[in-house]
């Protein structure tokens, strides 16, 4: 059967998907691919191996034919890919949950460790040679043991990350969720609030939700406002959950201490002035971008594929509700 991938990814997973016996066409472009490309280049295809920048709706499952049968998302999120289109067409959608959870777990730690101590910004001071000699109040910036994390979105992520602050460094953990999560509760003393108390209590607020229209621009000004002067916000889940000129307000005008973003709300384009300033650390969307996490996604991601091809249930089906 024939497969197509709309951009390259780790061997690992292309060559499980050979091994079945399937055909693999790869995009030749190393770049997002145009719509009129990805119309073009899906016809035919059985399954569709997609990536989290393609938007996948009913016409492009129209254009790729009755004969496919999933779309599997090389991410944890699908908010690129239209559920309901999917499901009145009876194609299946999968998505690479849990083996990206500790790199991106990690990754929201390094921001905010980065923004709390102005590692950055201290780097580029280096770099430049500023540095004339040890002073008393030079680059102050936040301690990190010892003190309140915020979780907002006590999923995979989110408890992970929880863990790695109790534990490692002696934080106390509060989180806002649907429901309590008791048995992490137990375990790090860890306890679920209200966001607004959250918001207010917190000295590190870290967003692990995903992009849905009640969450999106979840934080505005009003959120930023309710924050501690001191406070580090930090995401590393959806760019469009939070509005990136209430967050450039908010640190230009020193609401919060500092900021560590991972994701963009106009990916790939930053919204002007943020990346003039000081107090914010910026990646590219790289949270899960360890060689392992990467190739493991890939090795999922073709898991699933196999797994409908062969008329049995994937590992990640994507519940539609």
């Amino acid at each position: 059967m024939k497969i197509f991938v709309t951009r390259k990814i780790p061997q690992v997973g292309l060559d499980l998907l050979k091994q079945a016996g399937h055909e693999v066409a790869v995009s030749e472009f190393d770049r997002p691919l145009t719509r009129e490309e990805l119309m073009q280049k899906v016809a035919a295809a059985d399954a569709i191996l997609s990536q989290l920048v393609d938007k996948i709706d009913g016409e492009v499952m129209d254009m790729a034919g009755k004969q496919l049968k999933v779309i599997a998302n090389y991410a944890v999120g699908y908010d690129n890919l239209n559920l309901k289109d999917a499901e009145s067409r009876h194609i299946l959608v999968t998505n690479t949950p849990d083996v990206l959870t500790d790199a991106v777990a990690d990754h929201a730690f390094a921001l905010m460790m980065a923004a709390a101590r102005r590692v950055v910004e201290s780097d580029r001071f280096s770099r430049a040679g500023k540095y004339t000699g040890w002073q008393p109040f030079l680059l102050l910036g936040q301690d990190v043991h010892g003190k309140t994390m915020g979780i907002v979105g006590m999923g995979r992520i989110g408890s992970t990350l929880a863990a790695r602050a109790a534990k490692g460094f002696g934080m106390k953990v509060l989180y806002t969720d649907q429901k309590d999560n008791a048995q992490l509760d137990s375990e790090i003393g860890s306890k679920r609030v209200e966001l607004n108390e959250l918001l207010k209590t917190a000295d590190f607020i870290s967003v692990h939700v995903p992009l849905l229209p009640e969450t999106r621009h979840m934080f505005s000004s009003k959120q930023f406002e309710m924050m501690k002067k001191t406070a580090v916000f930090v995401n590393t889940s959806r760019g469009p959950v939070v509005d990136e000129q209430a967050l450039l307000d908010a640190l230009k005008k020193g609401d919060i201490f500092g900021a560590g973003i991972d994701v963009w709300e106009f990916e790939p384009k930053l919204t002007p002035g943020l990346a003039e300033l000081e107090n914010i650390v910026i990646t590219p969307h790289t949270a899960s971008a360890t060689i392992e996490a990467r190739d493991n996604m890939s090795r999922v991601a073709a898991e699933n594929i196999i797994a409908v091809l062969k008329g049995e249930q994937p590992p990640n089906l994507v519940k539609i509700t």
